[in-house]
């Protein structure tokens, strides 16, 4: 790679200042040109790159590919000017010189399920064109049972993942998300929540080491990067330091059989009064057991549209033991032994995925969702001291004016009250009963509904903030929310920026700024909630100032 630059560098001088004078809609020529300069020319990858004019089609259909949120594909959202699938990871490399060398902006995705779509449209004025990095063809995954560890390319999907982890030991696994269609590059810069958090911890807590091409179009590992961005980029977000190219997961124990539930609650039989002790009980409870809360909207046995809460649960043991947690911790929710089903982890995968049951593992291959993309709006929240019951009462109220709302309770607790805030970026840690997500979903694009449905979560949201996290009120960065906040141009109010980056990050946010400014200091790998840089230069031991 760095022989072919060197090469071409007299050629790529002439390519610019000849590109220079030509107006902006020929960049996606210009790009070709530069990619080819710089790219190993025995791949071919003429086919690699989608433009809305040349082939409307087949861009549309990428651009679509992965994306879960209708809603950040409305004809209002900014498109990229091209869309380039990398082969190998060497074309990443390119891009990123390429990118800058054009002075236009790179945005990158590994999976998709980018709430705000921020990786592949923009909040931005149309003046300010980018293009879009697509990772779905770097896909591999090298599992070594011996070693407890696997080597994962971004664009592999998390289920892709826990199959062929399973594929090699049924006694192996990985604590990462439930959604089988996260493209794991995204997924971990984020934290990487799951079912197996209270035993085990993060996705990215269980991270040993990462490839990632830098702004200078470098591939470093952890010993190159260094422990400030190897600390940096697993938690601190997606699209702020660099590119990740793989993740060097360690694997975890599971056991040949784990036992699964789920209990629906309604209104009318006992709901509220369920979840209050839920609360209380959740985080405390054995580490092996993990009970999320899916709340929804039903029709009663009267006709009546009622509240359901659906407690989904994965234990790490057989029933007989989970019988026993259950009677003693919790035995409001009323658990039998005709409510259990045994199965092995990767079954209880597909469980929790929400798929059908007689859906084979291999499907996880797809690196698909069964279910449909739709128009959605989320926020999240974090619980640190339980909600009363008149709080709940009034949550119904808020929650029955919706045709489609949903909300998630995840528990922390176990392993995740035991790991230091400041361990990795994730800042989410002692003291947290749970993580809320809050979700509706609409299928037309009609801008009255949607304006409906965002108004309704933005009204729970603010009923909520009487009970949640304060001081700040904190978020999860994978669930992105531009309510927040959002960088308006590259050179943003810092202090702007700090309102956001507070409630993601806590105290992390200031580390998280400095390791910035270190490595891309010009702030190229920018978008609407990237972090900022300081208005000065940091030295090369990432803490002392140079002005």
């Amino acid at each position: 790679m760095a022989s072919s630059i060197s090469m071409n560098i007299l050629f790529s001088f002439i390519l610019l200042f000849s590109a220079s004078c030509v107006v902006s809609y020929t960049i996606q020529d210009q790009f070709y040109q530069c990619i080819t300069l710089y790219s190993d020319r025995s791949i071919p990858f003429s086919t690699a790159f989608f433009t809305p004019t040349s082939n409307a089609t087949s861009f549309n259909s990428v651009l679509k590919s992965t994306a879960q949120n209708l809603r950040c594909l409305s004809p209002s959202q900014q498109k990229p000017l091209l869309i380039f699938t990398a082969l190998i990871e060497s074309h990443v490399q390119a891009a990123v010189i390429c990118a800058k060398e054009l002075k236009v902006q790179l945005r990158v995705r590994s999976g998709g399920h980018d709430y705000e779509g921020i990786s592949y449209t923009s909040e931005m004025k149309r003046s300010v064109p980018f293009i879009m990095l697509d990772l779905a063809k770097l896909r591999a995954i090298k599992v070594d049972i011996e070693d407890n560890s696997a080597w994962v390319q971004a664009g592999a999907t998390i289920g892709e993942v826990y199959y062929r982890i399973a594929e090699k030991s049924k006694t192996h696994g990985y604590p990462a998300g439930l959604c089988t269609s996260l493209g794991i590059g995204g997924h971990i810069t984020g934290g990487a929540y799951g079912p197996m958090m209270r035993k085990y911890g993060l996705g990215a807590d269980n991270v040993v080491d990462a490839r990632i091409v830098d702004v200078s179009g470098r591939v470093l590992d952890r010993a190159l990067m260094g422990e400030d961005l190897f600390w940096a980029i697993r938690g601190g977000g997606g699209g702020s330091f660099g590119i990740i190219l793989a993740w060097k997961v360690r694997l975890v124990p599971v056991p040949s059989t784990v036992t699964v539930f789920t209990v629906p609650k309604t209104l009318e039989t006992g709901a509220t009064k369920v979840l209050h002790k839920w609360q209380h009980v959740a985080h405390k409870i054995d580490e092996d057991l993990f009970i999320r809360i899916l709340i929804t909207t039903v029709n009663s046995t009267k006709g009546k549209k009622t509240v359901q809460t659906a407690y989904q649960a994965l234990f790490l043991g057989k029933t007989d033991r989970l019988l026993d947690v259950m009677n003693h911790s919790f035995p409001e929710l009323g658990l039998t032994q005709k409510d259990c089903v045994e199965m092995s982890w990767i079954q209880s995968v597909i469980y929790i995925a929400g798929y059908p049951s007689n859906i084979k593992p291999e499907f996880l291959l797809q690196g698909k969702s069964l279910f449909p993309a739709v128009n959605f709006k989320a926020k999240s929240d974090f619980l640190r001291v339980p909600v009363p019951v008149t709080g709940l009462q009034g949550m119904w109220e808020k929650f029955l004016q919706d045709d489609s709302p949903m909300m998630i309770w995840n528990p922390y607790g176990g392993m995740m009250g035991k790991i230091s805030e400041s361990s990795i970026p994730f800042p989410h840690r002692k003291g947290v009963i749970c993580k809320i997500q809050y979700l509706t979903a609409w299928t037309d694009g009609d801008k009255k509904t949607a304006d409906k449905h965002i108004n309704w979560i933005r009204g729970l949201y603010e009923y909520m903030g009487t009970f949640v996290s304060k001081y700040p009120r904190e978020a999860y960065v994978n669930y992105r929310d531009l309510d927040l906040g959002m960088n308006k141009n590259a050179n943003s109010n810092i202090l702007e920026a700090s309102v956001w980056g507070k409630k993601y990050y806590k105290n992390n946010y200031d580390r998280l700024v400095l390791v910035k400014t270190k490595v891309d200091p010009d702030n190229f790998f920018w978008h609407e909630q990237s972090l900022p840089i300081l208005p000065f230069k940091v030295g090369q031991d990432g803490k002392s100032l140079i002005h």
